[in-house]
């Protein structure tokens, strides 16, 4: 019971910080348009706990997976040009580029419009996503008013703009906005993981991946937290490749 124990004695003993974030999201302006923002260690804590109380796999899995990380985030452009960088390459390969594009300052949106194509692909970018780094420039999203749109709203806008597809936009509000009720479901990991924690016939499909999370609300962005750790154990421990 040790890791239990734990999210436990973190959500009790930082109630200072929970309520602080319960004060964020409850101001006059934000009312009723976005819920809980992570902020803390504390809030996955808290998160974990009540996940844990209402499915108890969830807290068998936690028993298995210990502390969950917070996984915070910038967030803005270049926080999004990243994540386009990124796209269909390793890790390796999306650090290294990553890195030329920020040795050479080509991480703003007037550095990218300004910058040649062939200085773009100096820098590793292919082709496709020279194109999806422009019309992330010139989109000219407001990033500081993104912040107080509802979950939705935040998926929507940025799903507009080529490139950034539902999955991406979804890591971004839960990572780099710190959403606690939003959920990646077509993330294969999070379906497999879901498919091995409660022992389904087969991995579940992005429908009833939604159907299932909706038990988890308001903390899905938790329980994504908790099924992408119980992946990495179940996949060492079964072998998946």
């Amino acid at each position: 019971m040790r890791n239990l124990e734990y999210v436990k004695e973190q959500a009790s003993a930082a109630g200072s910080a929970i309520t602080v974030s319960f004060k964020f999201a409850r101001g006059p302006w934000l009312m009723g348009a976005i819920g809980r923002i992570i902020t803390s260690d504390a809030c996955v804590a808290e998160g974990a706990q009540w996940l844990s109380a209402r499915e108890p796999r969830f807290g068998a899995a936690l028993q298995e997976v210990g502390p969950l990380p917070l996984r915070r985030r910038p967030d803005g452009f270049a926080e999004l040009l990243s994540a386009i960088t990124s796209q269909q390459v390793s890790v390796a390969s999306a650090s290294a580029i990553w890195a030329r594009l920020q040795a050479v300052q080509l991480t703003d949106p007037q550095a990218i419009l300004s910058a040649t194509e062939d200085e773009l692909r100096a820098a590793g970018l292919s082709r496709q996503k020279i194109r999806y780094a422009r019309a992330l420039a010139e989109a000219s999203i407001d990033y500081n008013g993104l912040r107080a749109l509802s979950d939705a709203e935040v998926i929507a806008t940025l799903t507009k703009v080529p490139g950034i597809g539902t999955w991406t936009a979804e890591i971004y509000a839960m990572f780099s906005l710190g959403r606690a009720d939003v959920f990646a479901h077509g993330d294969l990991a999070l379906q497999e993981a879901t498919r091995l924690l409660f022992q389904l016939p087969e991995r579940p499909g992005e429908r009833q991946m939604r159907q299932l999370a909706e038990a988890w609300s308001p903390w899905r962005s938790v329980a994504a937290r908790i099924l992408w750790a119980y992946y990495r154990i179940a996949k060492d421990r079964e072998g998946i490749r």
